[in-house]
């Protein structure tokens, strides 16, 4: 077993560094304290093709892998989450496209995301149909050549910041399985009768555009269903046991984030005549600390791997997006106890950290959800 990580894969962990410190640091506080979508940031990573590393060069994405997408995500996620997860989205259901898509839809819809500033979405979520997908009602009806969306979805990434959304609809309501009658469908957001209201009041993560969106009679051309009609659902399962690979980079990230403030503090902060960092109780905090992150690094690198060598592992990627959004919630939480009362304040960054860090448990799959992945997996061998 080799563990060492290429040249260029060094290279480019290195890069996204880099990247982070040098344009996230002085304006992350801003951003989430004004809620500030960064576009100018969202320009540069796309010039250094710093986002969708999974995209093949001949769509106009980098050529990489899910590992190297991983790896740049924990880069960004380490120096401020907010940022990293309006990065992380840019190409945010661009697998869907990838597994299922025809050549024409993947040159149409994927290349501009690299060439023409484009930004998608997927919109999954919606009011009354969180975890429980197959109860997803926004309707797409065929009529003509065309198909008629009504409905609703809420908390979804890049619904006024994107160009277009993947949009998961009921299109065969009458079909006796209720995991057989979903498709998922391509929505441009200029098209007429969309609308997106900008949620605002986050606890985390306010730099990321996320948005309630609304579907009034919008028609948009029957080519624009990807993959087969009423495999809605299982084409999502797929999607998610790709996305989950390096959206658990973000907790790895996060986490690491919060362990490097810790050190700093404990290092410089004095108490009872000694730098906090020499009492073995915050030594052995940072132990702990350290040994989650790495047990989580190696996890989220592994189910990476096997999608890059063509090999999905469902409980495997679900172990690590369940685990590294468990240690990152653990850990900052230890990181701010260490840094005291000062912690509680916003002049310390710790504090961002700490409310972004919940929401990794919650989004693409609850820590439940993750759970009954694992336990049926395991069952079912």
């Amino acid at each position: 077993m080799d563990f060492e990580l290429t040249k260029e894969q060094k290279d480019i962990k290195k890069a996204a560094r880099e990247f982070a410190v040098g344009e996230f640091t002085d304006v992350a506080r801003d951003f989430d304290i004004n809620e500030t979508f960064p576009a100018e940031i969202v320009k540069k990573a796309r010039e250094l093709g710093l986002f969708g590393l999974f995209i093949p060069e001949k769509y106009g994405g980098p050529g990489f892998g899910f590992l190297e997408q991983a790896m740049v995500l924990e880069e960004f996620f380490r120096i401020d989450p907010g940022i990293g997860q309006q990065l992380s989205s840019v190409t945010f259901g661009a697998e869907v496209l990838l597994l299922f898509g025809t050549e024409e839809q993947k040159k149409k819809w994927l290349t501009p995301l690299f060439q023409d500033e484009s930004i998608m979405g997927f919109a999954i979520t919606e009011p009354d149909a969180g975890s429980d997908t197959a109860s997803a009602s926004t309707s797409a009806v065929l009529n003509g050549e065309e198909y008629v969306i009504n409905g609703s979805k809420t908390m979804i990434s890049n619904g006024s910041a994107g160009e277009f959304l993947m949009v998961f609809c009921l299109t065969d309501p009458d079909i006796k399985s209720r995991y057989g009658r979903h498709s998922i469908i391509i929505v441009e957001t200029d098209r007429q009768g969309y609308q997106a209201d900008p949620m605002h009041g986050k606890m985390g993560m306010r730099a990321a555009d996320t948005c309630s969106i609304y579907f009034s009679d919008v028609r948009v051309p029957k080519e624009n269903l990807v993959g087969v009609r009423g495999n809605g659902f299982m084409h999502l399962m797929k999607f998610l046991d790709y996305s989950r690979a390096y959206v658990a980079g973000h907790g790895v990230g996060l986490a690491q984030g919060a362990l490097d403030m810790a050190v700093k503090h404990v290092k410089s902060r004095r108490q009872f005549g000694k730098n906090i960092g020499a009492f073995q109780t915050a030594r052995f905090k940072i132990a702990d600390m350290a040994t989650k992150i790495e047990v989580a690094r190696n996890s989220v690198y592994k189910s990476a791997w096997l999608l890059d060598h063509g090999r999905s592992d469902p409980m495997l990627t679900a172990m690590a997006k369940f685990f590294a959004s468990h240690i990152a919630v653990e850990v900052v939480d230890e990181a701010l106890q260490l840094h005291g009362g000062y912690g509680y304040f916003n002049d310390y960054d710790i504090e961002r950290f700490y409310r972004a860090a919940k929401v990794l448990e919650i989004y693409e799959g609850t820590k439940e959800v993750e759970k009954m992945v694992i336990a049926r997996e395991i069952m079912s061998k």
